[in-house]
């Protein structure tokens, strides 16, 4: 038996999703740009599912729009958002996914952009007051960050930035991958142009997502090509993968206060075995319930000959997760996560990630399994 450990990475596809993707792939497969019933019957359930992700946002089905996934969607709102408005100035952390980091970079090197870096606590929490100082000196900018960073799992204070962005006249691009499907989004209660998501994060398929684009911004195309997606993003719509995604943040916002409270016990049952069994680890991130996001723990675990092998020990043992450490100059490229907060390189890190398919007893096994990896590190 394998247990799977790295739902942060992507998650196992609902049954009822999966169930709702395979009715569609089977008995409807018109194009939904052709006009006769085939076509007409297809476009009823792309808006269909439209209509159900704005309902649960709280928005208008006008404000969402389909992607690939959350990179596709974190390119449009930065490089859109930017070009549309004239802007040349972005503001972001260096704790930020790739999609968003290495789009910056890119856009530094062809279009000469301007991107500030906001500091990061060793817990990986955002300095809001030099975010504040930035906006003050250059008020008319684009800052994107996420909700909750995807190796360690702190939350950002979306209502403070949000209220900060709005201050300036900003437009605030948030990163909600790991965080939608799993808290609840009010995005009218919420000062926020962008927002972005990918289904495989909840329990959807993979290759799907979407950008809310909140009603007041008017932004270019990424994707050139037919007038699909009201003439914001060509190519033909992935259509099961839609209805799927639909379906998955549906059933999440059905379930989540008991998935919260269940994936929480199982988060702090696994903090309360591995401080028991496992001495001098340390949890990279915070990990208080308010500040921490609940289906991801990073840890620290002590210094190891063998530090770049314990992934390794742990697929062998059937464990599935994923982790690295912080860089080390020169020598090799490490988590650029660890590195911004302050990792230790010669220490391995783990990132454990819940899903509501995993269990106390999974915990336990993987407790075991470590405990038996260093207690073999202490014996060679």
């Amino acid at each position: 038996m394998r247990i799977y450990f790295d739902n942060a990475a992507t998650t196992a596809i609902d049954p009822e999703v999966f169930e709702e993707m395979t009715r569609v792939m089977r008995d409807y497969y018109g194009n939904p740009s052709s006009i006769h019933a085939h076509g007409r019957e297809v476009r009823t359930l792309i808006e269909k599912a439209r209509k159900t992700v704005a309902h649960l946002l709280n928005v208008s089905p006008s404000e969402i729009f389909f992607t690939s996934g959350g990179t596709e969607a974190d390119n449009m709102a930065i490089r859109m958002g930017l070009e549309s408005y004239g802007i040349n100035h972005a503001i972001s952390s260096p704790i930020e996914h790739h999609a968003v980091l290495h789009t910056l970079e890119e856009l530094e090197r062809s279009k000469g952009l301007k991107y500030s870096l906001l500091d990061v606590d060793s817990k990986g929490n955002i300095n809001l007051e030099q975010l504040e100082e930035l906006l003050q000196n250059s008020p008319r900018t684009l800052v994107s960050l996420m909700h909750a960073n995807n190796e360690i799992g702190t939350l950002l204070d979306i209502e403070r930035v949000s209220e900060i962005c709005q201050k300036y006249d900003a437009l605030f691009h948030c990163d909600t991958v790991q965080t939608m499907g799993h808290y609840k989004y009010d995005l009218t209660k919420l000062h926020v142009d962008f927002v972005t998501c990918a289904a495989h994060k909840l329990h959807g398929p993979k290759g799907v997502g979407f950008i809310y684009i909140n009603h007041n911004i008017k932004i270019k195309p990424l994707l050139f090509g037919g007038a699909q997606e009201r003439n914001m993003r060509g190519g033909t719509e992935n259509v099961y993968g839609i209805v799927g995604l639909a379906k998955a943040l549906e059933l999440a916002y059905n379930e989540i206060e008991d998935h919260q409270r269940y994936i929480q016990s199982l988060k702090t049952y696994m903090i309360q075995q591995i401080n028991e069994h496992i001495p001098d680890c340390t949890f990279n991130g915070e990990i208080e319930p308010e500040k921490s996001l609940y289906t991801v723990l990073n840890v620290c675990f002590p210094e190891m000959d063998m530090a770049d092998m314990l992934l390794f020990n742990l697929d062998i043992a059937g464990i599935s997760a994923s982790g690295g450490s912080a860089c080390s100059s020169g020598t090799n490229i490490g988590s650029h996560v660890l590195t911004a907060i302050g990792g230790h390189p010669d220490r391995p890190s783990v990132r454990f990630s819940f899903s509501k398919y995993n269990t106390k007893e999974e915990v336990d096994i993987v407790v075991s399994k470590i405990k038996e990896i260093f207690l073999h590190e202490v014996l060679r």
